[in-house]
């Protein structure tokens, strides 16, 4: 079985073949030989992001390391324009229906994504399904409390950082199916935030929306670069230039 490129490429699994230690939060599945050469940013970018979502704030100092690896990284994407609109689309049967298990470890990517953000966190008999935790959003900077049920679970919703829109019309096709719906199950490329946050942001890109919290705006391109370079995915000028305004501002 042919192992894909842009799977072997991803951050994390270059992480772990370097020897850097990736056990949280942004734990990606390794998919076999990591591709050699040109890799020591993306390298340094995972460890500073996996180092990062272990912290409650970014300070300036690690906003601007993150911005210098992650502007490295921005100049090896491809810029082109977005694909054509091509009639609705069809999340199911482009990136798989409903929540994958990435990292095998019998939950899915949604409840592992609250389990990996949310604080005092209580979980249902299954071990695996938050039950409630108290939430703070990185991209609001709101706390609330998460409670699971049918009138509450939505309130606190799950981000594809690189929505899966765009990154439908900047590349995406051109992945194998599975390669997709390891795309849309990737925990570098999950946030959990609040529900008007997400119905905010729809699928924009960094050129068309960034979280309301500045706070947050450097780590959040610096995923989104992450994403894209791991599955190959190319950046409009545009987007480009959006990023780069964001990550010179990094640490300032």
């Amino acid at each position: 079985m042919r192992v894909p490129t842009r799977a072997v490429r991803r951050l994390v699994t270059v992480a772990v073949a370097a020897g850097v230690a990736v056990t949280a939060p942004f734990a990606l599945v390794a998919c076999g030989t990591v591709a050699s050469g040109g890799d020591a940013e993306r390298t340094s970018l995972a460890q500073q992001l996996t180092e990062q979502g272990d912290a409650p704030a970014p300070t300036a100092a690690a906003n601007a390391e993150i911005a210098a690896n992650a502007l490295a990284v921005l100049e090896s994407i491809e810029v082109a324009p977005r694909t054509e609109w091509d009639g609705p689309f069809d999340r199911a049967r482009s990136f798989g229906d409903g929540w994958g298990d990435p990292d095998g470890n019998g939950c899915d990517a949604r409840n592992d994504a609250l389990a990996r953000e949310l604080t005092d966190v209580a979980l249902l008999g299954d071990g695996c399904r938050v039950e409630r935790g108290s939430f703070h959003d990185p991209y609001s900077g709101e706390t609330v409390e998460f409670v699971r049920g049918p009138g509450t679970s939505d309130d606190v919703q799950i981000d594809h950082v690189v929505a899966l829109y765009n990154s439908w019309r900047t590349g995406a096709q051109d992945l194998s199916f599975d390669e997709r719906v390891a795309l849309a199950n990737d925990p570098l490329n999950l946030q959990p935030t609040l529900d008007w946050v997400n119905d905010e942001k729809m699928s924009q890109d960094a050129s068309q929306w960034l979280p309301p919290s500045e706070s947050y705006h450097c780590v959040y391109v610096a995923r989104q670069i992450a994403v894209k370079a791991s599955y190959e995915l190319w950046v409009t000028a545009a987007e480009r230039d959006a990023m780069t305004r964001v990550l010179h501002d990094c640490g300032g």
